[in-house]
């Protein structure tokens, strides 16, 4: 089968301003690696690559296709990004529900995010003896601690539950405090910041943060300092420059 009679709709990746056809050096989402190019109108175009008229499951494989175009695009323009799974049906309505309709729109969101970039940052607690600290530093679960370990466990039930919230509770006060230094020395630092759940029991973090690309260097040099003075108990990853998908991204429905 030849490929045109497959790859008859349009993926959507994001906005930029381009107001010529060109090529973009990464591979589309497609399971074939469709290649990437731009729908232009007038100054702007829309950055996309052939795909079936399909619904495409958030896999990681697929959001990371999706990503890495977007990071291809960024090292040349400011990317205004589109919803991951965004397919026209071919290009015109690209163009008609898209460029021409929301032309003004989408060169105001273009001209606020110029020269801006997004970091995620996540902090972790290194190991579980994290833990065994948070609980030896309070009197009250050390004190209930010591009380359960000489007794016979069919009657410290109900003690080791109050221990366990206790506990829950000082992990909870300790993971609060912790942030909020962290965030105290980089939020100056961003236009932006979004905190989002900690996804595992160790994050301690996790953020996104809307930057000048000028303060990325200071960025990163405050994550350093952190990692100096927080000492050996927490790491950080962080994540990009990427597009500010956190901060404004472009949901586009099809009449």
């Amino acid at each position: 089968m030849l490929e045109t009679d497959v790859l008859t709709g349009k993926y959507l990746y994001g906005v930029i301003r381009c107001a010529d056809a060109r090529a973009i050096p990464a591979r589309g989402i497609h399971e074939r690696g469709a290649r990437v190019y731009t729908l232009p109108y007038r100054d702007l175009a829309v950055v996309v690559s052939d795909s079936p008229c399909e619904e495409y499951d958030s896999t990681r494989r697929n959001m990371m296709a999706h990503t890495r175009v977007l990071e291809a695009v960024m090292q040349q323009h400011t990317v205004l990004p589109i919803c991951f799974g965004i397919v026209a049906p071919d290009a015109e309505t690209v163009y008609d529900q898209l460029l021409i309709q929301r032309y003004d729109d989408l060169v105001a969101k273009l001209d606020q995010l110029r020269g801006l970039i997004e970091l995620g940052l996540r902090a972790f607690w290194v190991d579980e003896r994290i833990f065994h600290e948070i609980a030896d530093q309070q009197p009250t679960i050390r004190a209930l601690r010591d009380s359960i370990a000489s007794r016979p466990p069919e009657s410290t039930y109900y003690d080791r539950i109050n221990l366990g919230e206790l506990v829950e509770a000082a992990v909870i006060q300790r993971r609060e405090s912790d942030s909020e230094q962290i965030l105290a020395s980089l939020s100056p630092l961003a236009r932006a910041t979004i905190t989002h759940p900690v996804l595992t029991d160790r994050m301690v973090m996790n953020a996104a943060f809307l930057l000048d690309r000028v303060e990325e260097a200071r960025f990163d040099t405050a994550v350093r300092n952190l990692d100096n003075s927080m000492g050996p108990q927490i790491i950080f990853k962080t994540v990009g420059p990427v597009p500010p998908y956190n901060f404004v991204t472009l949901n586009v429905v099809w009449r």
